[in-house]
């Protein structure tokens, strides 16, 4: 059987490597840092993929502006690049309704399989998951109105009223007015998650090389050969490069991948359990998550492009709370943890993986943005599958279909 070395210990990379594992492969794991600071680590650990819009659609411009103007936006750019300009075009070109319900049609598709993923993966090791859906509270009455008629003879959408949205949200206060309960989604401790598969997976013998950053390969017959850190060589059969949003080991090989780091903050606290949700929730006017954990809840928010500082803003967190204490009673936020990484955020939502073009036995697998935890056991079964069964792009329906190498970015 073949070795394989994974490179990014992110969830796509951990999925990879859990999938090929079940296969019977040699699996390496080598990784920059320790794992935990991953944008997968301060996830906010939804898996909602489905009946939810993507980050890219219609209307989506316009409402980022007005927030924008009021100081309340969660896109926030700190510096214009070449780059960074070509991304918000093509973004702004994808938010449109036939993108919008071809990505809707493929999130059905690949949430489906995740969602099956990880129903069985509970059954193998605990990391708080839960599959009882995911409620999107609103602010705006108008918007609420609208969300509401697509609710009609639809079995997954709810619509509940204030009353209803108190009792399950107990620490929202009268400003919302209701929320539209999308049933088949879930959410999970991505923290736990992760830990928990680390472990996991080194009893399957995985190795794991931390604080390790691959920074080039050695390729001999269009296949790459070894892998380079700055004091050690790495051989395998194949490569996964899944390096969330530093692409500087995919850009080597040819590939210019067209994704932007995307910034993200998330506040980890306990709270009043009497207030604490029942539900996972996102303010959805806001651009807000709001996720209840065993022991603890976690807020998230913002997307900042264009600042590259891995250092963060208290003033980015006290602006995610001045969004929210509008819309919640006061409550007390107790052993606050706070946290910043960088998404690797493609202008239609949709990932980029597959074999690279020029060294078959090298694939990326990146460009999950937001929806990481949503989707890494789907990419990550692909992953597996394009090693097992020796697929090329061309032949894997998956690639087609799912990855922005076929989707225009």
């Amino acid at each position: 059987m073949s070795k394989i070395i994974v490179v990014g210990g992110g969830i796509i990379g951990l999925m990879s490597a859990y999938m090929l594992t079940k296969k019977g492969y040699q699996v390496t794991v080598i990784d920059k840092g320790d794992i935990s600071d991953s944008a997968s680590f301060g996830n906010a650990g939804l898996v909602s993929p489905f009946d939810e819009l993507p980050l890219s659609r219609p209307g989506i411009i316009a409402g980022t502006l007005k927030l924008m103007l009021k100081g309340k936006s969660p896109l926030m750019i700190d510096s214009l690049s070449t780059k960074i300009i070509k991304w918000l075009y093509l973004f702004a070109k994808n938010a449109n309704p036939q993108r919008v319900k071809r990505t809707l049609a493929l999130f059905e598709k690949y949430g489906e399989i995740t969602m099956q993923h990880y129903i069985e993966m509970a059954k193998e090791f605990e990391f708080d998951f839960h599959h009882s859906g995911v409620a999107m509270a609103y602010t705006n009455e108008e918007s609420f109105e609208k969300e509401t008629v697509l609710c009609k003879n639809n079995p997954h959408r709810e619509v509940w009223n204030y009353e209803k949205t108190k009792d399950m949200i107990p620490c929202v206060n009268e400003k919302v007015v209701g929320s539209i309960f999308l049933n088949r989604n879930a959410h999970l401790d991505p923290e736990l998650l992760m830990k928990n598969l680390v472990k996991l997976l080194k009893e399957k013998g995985v190795e794991f090389i931390l604080n390790t950053e691959i920074i080039n390969l050695e390729y001999k017959d269009n296949k790459a050969v070894k892998a380079y850190s700055k004091n050690e060589e790495f051989e395998a059969d194949n490569f996964i490069i899944s390096t969330g949003s530093n692409v500087s080991l995919s850009r080597k090989t040819g590939l210019d991948m067209m994704l932007t780091p995307a910034k993200g903050y998330s506040m980890t606290f306990k709270m009043d359990k009497d207030l604490k949700p029942k539900t996972a929730v996102l303010f959805i006017d806001q651009f807000l998550g709001f996720i209840p954990r065993k022991e603890s809840v976690r807020i998230t928010s913002k997307l900042e492009l264009g600042n590259y500082d891995y250092n963060y803003k208290m003033e980015r967190f006290e602006s995610i709370l001045n969004t929210l204490r509008p819309y919640i009673v006061d409550f007390e936020m107790k052993e606050i943890r706070y946290w910043t990484g960088f998404r690797p955020l493609t202008p239609n939502d949709i990932p980029l993986f597959g074999r690279d073009e020029k060294y078959n036995n090298i694939i990326h697998a990146n460009g999950m943005g937001w929806l990481g935890i949503t989707f890494a056991p789907a990419i990550g079964d692909i992953v597996c599958d394009l090693i097992d069964k020796n697929l090329e792009n061309k032949k894997s329906d998956d690639v087609l279909l799912f990855s922005g190498f076929y989707q225009g970015c």
